[in-house]
């Protein structure tokens, strides 16, 4: 049978087609298949409002070769900064046309925050900035906007916020971050909570003002709903909390081991030996728990306590005077025999 020189001539260039798209294919699937070679896991972060060559610059940056490859296949399907703009974490041994696809969609890996040990709102200011792509100055006026706008006080802050871990994605407003932390808040306090506070004579928030001077004064957490319960009977008794760790707060040194009468002395609303009643706000971001220590906590009739002289963090009631007296002696025995000032 005779071939057509044209016929011919299109046979072998439709095979040398067929064969370049097999060597082209080939070559891609090994371009594609560049690994991250990191011995750990890597975030990456790409910011809003950059260019093209900017996200491509913190992929190679980042992710070394596979990165490059990536932001090269990223380059050649249209790429757009604005929907890559997110926070994803980069697995050892994920190929770059993995890499390309989390980004080019715009999946996100979420970001744990995580805070404890909360006393003043800059310091959890300054944690979610570091967490999340906005700075703590947005932070600090997003919770000033957000809490305002439903009747707190800046001096009570700090006790819209519960000490936890919590997942965001690192791109998430810091209205949308501080109403979602403030909404966990509102969900602890349900109707039996409020009750039992109501039952106490306590709002919720007094009642997170007592929780954060029980937190302060003892780290034993067995303690905590008794010394709650104590700072409870000085209210109801009309007498000044006199509590140290408020005299703490007012002077701004938490790390004072030894309170003097320069220290007593100290004009604030937040020092509670010159101040009759409650602080005007938490001197802490209080846990849940310790709040419920305090609502669930069993009637007694201490009005005194004192630290334990062992140094064990524990503390020595008392109901009457003489003796808290003679549990304050043996305590400053042992500060003298230890020479704390």
């Amino acid at each position: 049978m005779k071939i057509k020189r044209s016929a011919l001539i299109a046979l072998v260039a439709g095979g040398s087609l067929a064969v370049a798209a097999i060597v082209v294919a080939v070559m891609w699937h090994v371009y594609a298949a560049v690994k991250y070679d990191g011995d750990k896991s890597c975030r990456v972060n790409i910011p809003g409002n950059i260019d093209t060559d900017s996200v491509a610059a913190i992929l190679e940056h980042d992710l070394g070769r596979a990165g490059a490859r990536a932001a090269t296949i990223w380059r050649a399907y249209g790429a757009s900064p604005q929907r890559a703009h997110g926070s994803y974490v980069i697995e050892p041994g994920m190929r770059s046309i993995d890499i390309f696809r989390k980004i080019s969609r715009g999946a996100q890996t979420p970001v744990r925050l995580t805070f404890n040990n909360i006393r003043l709102l800059p310091q959890l200011a300054s944690r979610l900035g570091r967490t999340f792509e906005a700075d703590s100055a947005s932070f600090m006026l997003a919770v000033d906007s957000v809490l305002s706008s439903k009747g707190y006080k800046n001096t009570e802050y700090i006790g819209a916020f519960f000490p936890d871990t919590y997942e965001f994605y690192w791109t998430s407003s810091p209205v949308d971050v501080v109403s979602s932390l403030v909404k966990i808040r509102d969900r602890f306090w349900t109707e039996e909570r409020r009750a039992k506070a109501e039952a106490l004579g306590l709002t919720p928030m007094q009642a997170s003002v007592i929780a954060s001077n029980a937190e302060e004064e003892t780290n034993d957490r067995a303690e905590r709903g008794i010394v709650a319960r104590l700072y409870l009977n000085r209210v109801h008794r009309g007498m000044p909390l006199q509590a140290d760790p408020t005299v703490k707060y007012a002077v701004g040194d938490f790390s004072l081991r030894r309170i003097t009468g320069a220290h007593l002395a100290v004009a604030s609303p937040y020092n509670t030996y010159r101040n009759a009643g409650l602080p005007p706000g938490p001197i802490r971001m209080s846990e849940r728990a310790t709040i419920d220590a305090l609502l669930d906590s069993k009637p007694h009739n201490y009005i005194y306590m004192c630290a334990s002289p062992d140094f064990s963090g524990r503390h020595l009631f008392a109901a009457d005077y003489a003796t808290h007296a003679r549990n304050a002696a043996a305590y400053h025995r042992a500060l003298n025999q230890r020479n704390i000032k």
